[in-house]
């Protein structure tokens, strides 16, 4: 891969989750706070992105496998976007504020699997090339982080918490432009119906227990992006301090990418790369159940980038390895309609309801909380374990 691909493809990822690292880990914060939302109102809001990628990435992947240049998908997507951010950063009511989220997750969902699959189209050797590029996921949803808590120190407070939005819709439109400049990336012109084709690769049984554990794990990820911010304030985090805080967890993630995720799957392969991944989560819920010290909460945030690059990311590459190429579009479609559509919906109904049944005038049982991930996540490891070979 020459240098000037290279450049565009980092650019690409960076923004990528620059954008969904801006608002993601701390919109909860303001909706729980200033707009004075219940648990359940917060899920739903949360509820979103999930909603939006049960239709939004499957159709994207078609469109750029058969009919258009997915940096041109990419572009249009991420412009609609940044306008519905600003307009959802002064909306203050829930149907309205719900409203905005789902329409701007319908276009931001689309770019998801679509920014792996250009990558991945201008790759030779994916599993060495790909985390040189992962990496600046984590780096960038970690500085965006650390420059949102710098913002909020210089103006002593975080206001009413819809800087997040506003930072979301100035990133959308540089990359926008991003977008733009990349390589060429024209349809594969598959023949038939490249989605069908992607469906069809869950009659592999190997491919199932992993699309099924993908459901679960994924799924109860959204307990600690809905509790975590809210967890760590309640045990003397400060909130302006809460976004760096979470971002521990993208240092790992950037660190892990870079030096272990190669390694891990040359060495151990998919099957116990995935389970290392999962049980990288399994153990931080059980931190958050234990509740104590608060240094160990505090560095468990390392062991949420773990699970992502070993999990998420992971699983990613092996179904870029395991799908046909005129169709990984719409492979990575699938893989995001179930972690992030399917998965995450669930698992932000599940985390909302069951955040609403452990509270009393506000405040959380955080033990009863975390429970259910872990539970969930240990029945994911234990099933990566056992019944998946890759």
């Amino acid at each position: 891969m020459n240098e000037i691909p290279y450049f565009r493809l980092s650019a690409l990822m960076f923004l990528e989750y620059a954008v969904w690292g801006a608002w993601m880990p701390v919109l909860a914060a303001r909706l729980l706070g200033p707009l004075k939302m219940n648990g359940k109102q917060t899920g739903w809001i949360y509820a979103t992105l999930p909603l939006a990628t049960m239709i939004s990435p499957l159709l994207a992947g078609q469109l750029a496998d058969k009919y258009l240049d997915t940096g041109w998908i990419l572009a249009v997507c991420h412009a609609i976007g940044a306008v519905l951010l600003f307009a959802a950063a002064r909306t203050r009511k829930f149907w309205p504020l719900f409203g905005v989220m789902l329409a701007y997750s319908m276009f931001y969902g689309a770019t998801i699997p679509l920014v792996n699959s250009l990558m991945f189209s201008h790759l030779t050797d994916a599993d060495k090339q790909s985390p040189g590029i992962f990496i600046w996921a984590p780096v960038a949803w970690a500085l965006i982080g650390y420059a949102l808590t710098g913002w909020r120190n210089l103006r002593k407070g975080e206001g009413d918490g819809s800087d997040c939005l506003v930072l979301g819709g100035i990133l959308s439109i540089a990359m926008t432009i991003v977008c733009l400049i990349q390589p060429a990336t024209p349809p594969s012109g598959a023949e038939g119906v490249p989605l069908f084709k992607a469906v069809s690769m869950l009659g592999d049984a190997n491919f199932a227990v992993f699309i099924i554990a993908s459901l679960v794990v994924a799924g109860v990820m959204q307990f600690y992006f809905l509790g975590s911010a809210r967890y760590l304030q309640d045990i003397g985090v400060s909130q302006k301090n809460v976004p760096a805080t979470m971002a521990i967890a993208q240092a790992a993630q950037a660190i892990a990418t870079l030096f272990a995720l190669g390694l891990l799957l040359k060495t151990l392969g998919a099957k116990w790369t995935l389970t290392a991944g999962a049980a990288s989560w399994a153990l931080l819920y059980l931190i958050y159940v234990i509740g104590q010290p608060k240094w160990l909460l505090v560095a468990g945030q390392v062991l949420h980038g773990f699970a992502y690059v070993f999990f998420m990311i992971a699983g990613q590459i092996y179904v870029n390895s395991v799908a046909q190429p005129d169709i990984r579009g719409s492979a990575q479609g699938l893989i995001i309609l179930v972690t992030t559509g399917i998965g995450l919906f669930l698992g932000t109904q599940l985390a909302g309801f069951v955040m609403d049944r452990s509270s009393v005038d506000g405040k959380f049982n955080w033990a009863r909380v975390y429970m259910v991930p872990f539970l969930c996540t240990l029945a994911g490891v234990l099933a990566l374990a056992t019944a998946f070979h890759a």
